[in-house]
């Protein structure tokens, strides 16, 4: 199923069961997820087994969500064959389409009648490269410096010239517009070879950017004066004040990144976003409802908030230690029982206490994600206001609750 032609596609990452559900649930239009190997989260991602993709896939059908997979890494000759091999188990699960960097994959790609999405790590900067892609790809992925006058002109230029890709369509334009931001162009970063021996380009960066650095001249041993020591680090890339000129560009798709984030990152960012970009259509998008929307997103993991390139800077702006998250998750305990009459979840207390008035969070894999302020509990089957350590504690929720769900306190984060 394809999204409505005339609204930005919202397209969510799924690291995690927990992630898949709640990008679903919080109005995602696509989501990106990898297999076991051969992506750009094979290490700090967790991935989905080969075996999960029927169910990734029907999960997603079934809510009229499309599913890509990703396979955007650089692809040695012993890769090959896992390619061969995920490429095909895409084509039986029936996924919506694969996001590569490799023209091998691309290749066996379009010979297994897969829709192909070129990867931001292809470096996509002008017209004429997408115009050599547009034989083998429907939706490309621009590079990430670009401005948005860059972007807009690329656009203007498919309609102008009716670049179509392989399925008829003019070539629909993706772009990044939330999450990290690497130093690298287009995250094609040769860092963590070059110092660890563990290859960014192969999904396994160990992200030595976000460390703290002293620069020392080596002749005279001076230490140099620099205003953050953490001079490769970014913040994280935010579009939403702007959104409506990213609208204008005439972009078809928004990517918000963080497949190796928590579940509850991806509930706040694609709720958010899609509350955002539902607004630009009904003429809601109001300075009011941003600076309401930018506190939403700054209460998940993040490392502060800057507009990349898109506006014409030329430097980054970087990042200091941490999450600049305003507030924090505390593990409490997992689910115990669940009451779908009385809609009533149990869960058994295993670290912490739990009071009423408190903002809960709950993670799972069928779950998802569900947030809610305690307004009444019961502990140990009995009316009361406080649960700790080893208490059963019986909560309202119009959710079924599994055992494999987890429990947290939500808490102001004091360090943000």
């Amino acid at each position: 199923m394809r999204k409505q032609a005339d609204k930005i596609e919202l397209m969510a990452p799924a690291g995690s069961w927990e992630a898949l559900q709640t990008a679903i649930d919080n109005g995602a239009d696509s989501v990106y997820f990898g297999v076991e190997q051969l992506n750009m989260r094979a290490v700090s991602g967790i991935n989905f087994e080969l075996n999960d993709l029927p169910e990734v896939v029907q999960r997603c059908e079934q809510n009229g969500v499309r599913s890509y997979l990703t396979l955007n890494t650089i692809v040695y000759d012993h890769d090959l064959l896992m390619a061969k091999k995920l490429i095909q188990a895409a084509k039986n699960a029936g996924v919506s389409a694969v996001i590569v960097a490799d023209q091998a994959v691309m290749f066996m790609a379009r010979e297994a009648g897969l829709e192909v999405h070129i990867s931001t790590q292809i470096n996509i900067t002008n017209v004429e490269t997408l115009k050599f892609y547009s034989t083998f790809a429907d939706t490309m992925v621009l590079s990430r410096e670009l401005s948005l006058r860059q972007v807009k002109h690329i656009t203007e230029q498919i309609e102008k010239q009716q670049i179509k890709g392989p399925s008829g369509r003019l070539v629909e334009i993706e772009i990044f517009g939330h999450g990290a931001l690497c130093m690298a162009v287009s995250g094609k970063c040769h860092l963590s070879l070059h110092t660890y021996n563990s290859s960014a380009n192969r999904g396994a960066c160990k992200q030595n950017c976000r460390k703290p650095y002293i620069v020392i001249d080596k002749e005279s041993g001076i230490e140099l004066e620099v205003d953050n020591e953490y001079i490769m680090s970014p913040k994280d890339l935010m579009v939403l004040d702007f959104l409506d000129q990213v609208k204008d560009t005439g972009i078809k798709v928004l990517k918000i990144e963080g497949r190796g984030r928590a579940p509850e990152y991806v509930a706040t960012t694609v709720k958010t976003y899609r509350e955002a970009i539902d607004s630009l259509y009904n003429n809601t998008f109001t300075p009011e409802r941003i600076e309401k929307w930018i506190i939403q997103l700054a209460t998940v993991y993040n490392r502060g908030f800057w507009s990349g390139y898109y506006l014409g800077k030329k430097l980054g702006e970087w990042t200091t230690p941490g999450s600049h998250a305003t507030q924090k998750k505390i593990y409490l305990g997992k689910g115990w029982h669940y009451y779908p009459k009385a809609q009533v979840a149990e869960f058994k207390m295993e670290a912490f206490d739990l009071k009423q008035g408190d903002k809960i969070l709950i993670t799972g894999p069928t779950t998802g994600v569900v947030e809610k302020t305690i307004e009444q509990m019961y502990v140990n089957d009995q009316p009361g206001t406080l649960a700790r350590k080893g208490d059963i504690v019986s909560i309202k929720i119009n959710q079924k609750i599994r055992p494999a769900d987890k429990l947290y306190k939500l808490v102001k984060n004091e360090e943000a």
